[in-house]
C-alpha cells in the first residue's frame, strides 16, 4: 500500500455521525451460554483483553469483574471491535448474552488513541503495529473508499496501545505494520522491507558476533585431527572432502575459480534455496558447516556441557528465516543503526578441552557458522538508502583458502550504489549521466 495514513479524531455523538462503533443497549453473545453469571439488576465491570475479527462479527475476551470481587474471563462476538484495554459495564438480560450500557458505549472512543504526542514521537520516529481489524466506511456516492483499522502498537512509549487509523486500501487483519510519524494525525507507510527488517537485523548481528569465532579455528582443527582419531567413515569422509575443497591464492587468481568461491562462500545460501538451486548446494560452505554439524551431533556424549539442544539451536538459527517475527525486539524507537564493522576481529574460542574432541568441533562449527551470518547481517545491515536517496546493496563475505600448511581467511566487501528513483525520473536536460558505483574491500 502507498499513501499516507491518517488517525481520525473522536467525532462527537450524534445521530447522523458516521463512526464505526458500540452503541447504547447493543448486545455481546456469549460464545458460550453462562445462565447466572450477572445476577438480575446488577452490573460487571469488562475490559477487553483481545480482539479478533471474523467473516461476520468481531471475536472479544473480555475479563469481568462481579460485584463480589471474583474475576472471569468470558468469550463474546460484537458486531463492531471494541480497542484493547476499553472498560465497559455490563449487565446480562439472558444467559447467552451481555448488554452494554449507554454512558459507557459513549466513552468507548477513549481507549483507542485518536492523535499522537509529539513530544513521545516527534516527526520521523517509526511506529511498528500489528492490525487487528478492518472495515470499510461508508461513503457517499463517487467517494474514494476509506476503511478503518485498529492496530496494536509494538514498541514505543505506547507499546500496547490501540491506534485508529484510516487508509485508501484495507490492511491485511494480522500483518505487521511499519509507519512513520508525519504530524500527531498522519502516518506515512513503510514497507516492511525498510526500518522494521532493519531492526531485526541489529539485534540478530549483535547475537550472532557474540557466537562467532574464525574460520580458521574450525579448518585447523580439522586439518590436525590424527588419521587414528576414532570417528564414523561418513564423518572422515566429509571433513577431507571440505579441506580438498579450499582453493589457494594462486587458484583465486582466476575469475572462473574466483567467482565459484565467492558464490559457494555461504552468503547466498538462502538466495539459492528459494530459488530452488539445491543441486548447486553440495560445494556450499555454509551448506557443508549444516551438514558437518548434522554428522557430529550423534557422537556427542549425552553428558557434554555442549548439548545436541544447543548445537540445533545453532543450525535453525542458519536456515532461511533467520531473519524472524520481530515482535520480540520492537522495544524502542531508534535511528538507523549504525554498519557493522569490517573486517571482522580473529576470534577464537576458549581452550581447555581436548581439541580432538567431537563437542570441541562441534562448538567450532557451530561458531564458524555463526561467522558467516554474522557477514549475511553485516551485508543486510549496510543495504538501504543513503542520504542522497541511492540505493546502497552491500555483499560481505569471507572465503577460506589452503596457504601451504596453513588456513586463512580472505573477507570481502562488495558495495554497489544505484541513482535513486528521483533523480531516475528527472529530465535528461536537467540530469547528469549517473553510472553504478562500485567498491571493493580485502581484509586478510
Amino acid at each position: 500500500m502507498k499513501g499516507d495514513m491518517t488517525i481520525p479524531p473522536v467525532l462527537p455523538a450524534a445521530p447522523t455521525a458516521v463512526r464505526p462503533g458500540i452503541t447504547g443497549g447493543e448486545t455481546l453473545k456469549l460464545l458460550q451460554p453462562l445462565p447466572g453469571l450477572i445476577g438480575p439488576g446488577q452490573s460487571a465491570q469488562a475490559q477487553v483483553l483481545s480482539l479478533k475479527q471474523g467473516d461476520a462479527a468481531f471475536q472479544l475476551l473480555l475479563r469481568l469483574t462481579l460485584d463480589s470481587g471474583r474475576q472471569t474471563n468470558v468469550q463474546v462476538s460484537s458486531l463492531q471491535p471494541l480497542p484493547l484495554g476499553t472498560l465497559l459495564a455490563v449487565s446480562q438480560p439472558g444467559p447467552g448474552s451481555l448488554a452494554i450500557s449507554l454512558q459507557q458505549a459513549l466513552s468507548s472512543g477513549v481507549a483507542s488513541l485518536t492523535r499522537l504526542d509529539p513530544q513521545q514521537l516527534p516527526a520521523g520516529s517509526l511506529l511498528q503495529g500489528k492490525v487487528l481489524t478492518t472495515q470499510l466506511l461508508a461513503q457517499s456516492a463517487g467517494q474514494p473508499a476509506v476503511y478503518r483499522s485498529m492496530v496494536t502498537l509494538l514498541n514505543s512509549a505506547l507499546n500496547g496501545s490501540t491506534l485508529t487509523v484510516d487508509s485508501p486500501q484495507p490492511l491485511r487483519v494480522g500483518s505487521l505494520l511499519s509507519a512513520q510519524v508525519q504530524d500527531a494525525q498522519t502516518l506515512n507507510f513503510v514497507p516492511l522491507s525498510g526500518r522494521q527488517d532493519q531492526l531485526a537485523v541489529a539485534q540478530q548481528l549483535a547475537m550472532q558476533q557474540g557466537r562467532q569465532a574464525s574460520l580458521e579455528g574450525l579448518l585447523s582443527a580439522l586439518q590436525k585431527l590424527p588419521a587414528s582419531n576414532n570417528m564414523p567413515d561418513a564423518l572422515r569422509a566429509s571433513i577431507d572432502k571440505l579441506l580438498a575443497g579450499l582453493p589457494t591464492p594462486a587458484e583465486l587468481s582466476n575469475p572462473k575459480t574466483l567467482g565459484a568461491a565467492l558464490l559457494n562462500s555461504g552468503a547466498f545460501l538462502e538466495a539459492r534455496l528459494l530459488n530452488g538451486q539445491t543441486q548447486a548446494l553440495a560445494p556450499d560452505m555454509k551448506a557443508t558447516l549444516l551438514r558437518l554439524i548434522a554428522q557430529i551431533l550423534p557422537g556427542v556424549p549425552a553428558n557434554s556441557a555442549f548439548t545436541p539442544a544447543m548445537a540445533a539451536s545453532s543450525q535453525a538459527q542458519a536456515m532461511p528465516t533467520f531473519v524472524r517475527n520481530a515482535l520480540g525486539m520492537l522495544g524502542q524507537v531508534s535511528a538507523k543503526p549504525q554498519p557493522g564493522g569490517f573486517p571482522l576481529p580473529k576470534r577464537g574460542l576458549p581452550g581447555g578441552e581436548d581439541e580432538d574432541s567431537l563437542e570441541h568441533l562441534l562448538k567450532l562449527a557451530a561458531a564458524a557458522i555463526s561467522r558467516l551470518q554474522s557477514h549475511q547481517l553485516s551485508s543486510l545491515e549496510q543495504s538501504g538508502r543513503t542520504a542522497d536517496g541511492n540505493l546502497l546493496t552491500t555483499w560481505q563475505l569471507e572465503i577460506p583458502m589452503r596457504n601451504a600448511h596453513d588456513v586463512v581467511a580472505l573477507q570481502i566487501k562488495f558495495q554497489r550504489e544505484d541513482p535513486g528513483e528521483k533523480q531516475a525520473q528527472d529530465t535528461a536536460e536537467s540530469r547528469e549521466v549517473k553510472d553504478q558505483l562500485w567498491r571493493v574491500e580485502l581484509a586478510f
